[in-house]
């Protein structure tokens, strides 16, 4: 795996979220205070801080959907993608892009979910079979 990224965003309350990404997407808990909490995101370090959620617009397009903008996410092989869809479907997530396959059969094959955070932020998870495929023209 590349260099692990670190990501800092503002959630407005921290037990919603150790319930969302520990509970639901089954991140390990890291390091915490009484104002921030980290946790393993797949491999990365995700640090939720009490305070107001950046601001999104509607502006990206996907397809037929427009998604939030800024928005974070993690690309996955298909079969981890496809567990971490049925935990999401199970915890009746609401989804603004239910999981689906985009550019089926040409380069850059993905599929994709788009759903929100208990605070609001948005996040995209991407899905390959072929992993070599990620930045496919």
């Amino acid at each position: 795996m590349p260099t692990p990224f670190h990501l800092a965003i503002n959630v407005t309350d921290l037990d919603a979220a150790r319930a969302f990404y520990g509970g639901v997407l089954g991140c390990a808990e890291g390091r915490s205070t009484e104002t921030w909490v980290d946790f393993d995101f797949f491999g990365h370090q995700l640090s939720l801080h009490l305070g107001p959620p950046f601001a999104t617009a509607d502006s990206g397009r996907v397809g037929d959907h427009m998604v939030a903008m800024p928005h974070f996410g993690l690309v996955l092989a298909y079969p981890d993608w496809r567990a971490l869809a049925d935990r999401l479907e199970a915890a009746g997530t609401a989804w603004v892009i239910a999981p689906t396959v985009r550019f089926e059969g040409a380069p850059g094959e993905q599929w994709t979910m788009f759903f929100r955070d208990p605070s609001g932020n948005p996040i995209e998870v991407k899905g390959f079979r072929d992993m070599g495929a990620v930045f496919a023209g």
